[in-house]
């Protein structure tokens, strides 16, 4: 019996749909160097083939296999089970703050919408009948817009946001963080555009700088940054209107 412990691991998989769902808990092999993917894809693959999660590239590059897992949001095919085993258990749950669409796969239109609602699109400055402009890589401009730019859309950080979880219209941290890489670039035109459409009531102001989301990028990206500048230059903006009104 203790051998068996040793070798087996207790996963509890939250399943269901957007109407409720309940727990169930599968026994699944324990390998060295085995990632939560690799947990998940077993019990799909020898215990339950009506299990549903998503996932596609498997190295930490896509991002569409992010999870909770004892109850954080993470890439589960770059965490390890070793790094985040609770004695001999695992908890795996679809993100949090997104609809389920059934087991662990959430529906992501919310958080993309959110990247539209935030201007979170580019505006350019020319046409491509014009010559192409030459940026300044080392600009302090350029340096703010790159610091976002590594951002792959799994939105990680947006289920580890608390403020989302109370504030279903928050924008949320990811299209905060385009929105802030696209006001510092230079080839983006209407920074106004940008600025109106973050500090409403469900804009950056909002923010309580509790820092979960850069505390989890994994990326290590700081999102907590983008939205603090988006709150400065909001900040100005209505002041630099007031003057002039």
């Amino acid at each position: 019996m203790e051998q068996a412990e040793q070798t087996h691991l207790e996963v509890t998989v939250r399943r269901g749909d957007a109407d409720g769902g309940k727990d169930e808990v599968f026994r699944v092999p324990a390998h060295d160097n085995q990632t939560i993917l690799d947990v998940v894809s077993w019990i799909q693959q020898y215990s339950d083939p009506t299990l549903t999660y998503r996932f596609a590239c498997r190295v930490g590059m896509c991002g569409s296999c992010a999870m909770m897992v004892n109850g954080e949001p993470r890439w589960t095919c770059r965490t390890h089970v070793n790094k985040v085993l609770d004695g001999n258990k695992l908890h795996i749950a679809p993100l949090r703050n997104l609809p389920v669409i059934k087991d662990l796969a959430v529906d992501m239109d919310p958080f993309f919408d959110k990247w539209v609602e935030a201007e979170g699109k580019h505006h350019p400055t020319k046409t491509r009948d014009d010559p192409i402009e030459q940026i300044n890589p080392e600009s302090a401009e350029r340096s703010e817009a790159n610091a976002g730019i590594e951002c792959i859309n799994c939105s990680v950080c947006y289920a580890a946001c608390d403020t989302v979880a109370g504030n279903p219209d928050y924008l949320g941290p990811a299209a905060l963080q385009r929105a802030w890489t696209l006001f510092n670039d230079a080839k983006n035109e209407d920074k106004q555009t940008i600025l109106d459409a973050v500090s409403g009531t469900s804009g950056c102001h909002n923010c309580h700088s509790m820092g979960s989301c850069t505390h989890y990028c994994p990326n290590d990206l700081n999102p907590m940054a983008a939205v603090a500048g988006l709150k400065r230059e909001t900040a100005k903006s209505f002041f630099r209107r007031r003057k002039n009104a």
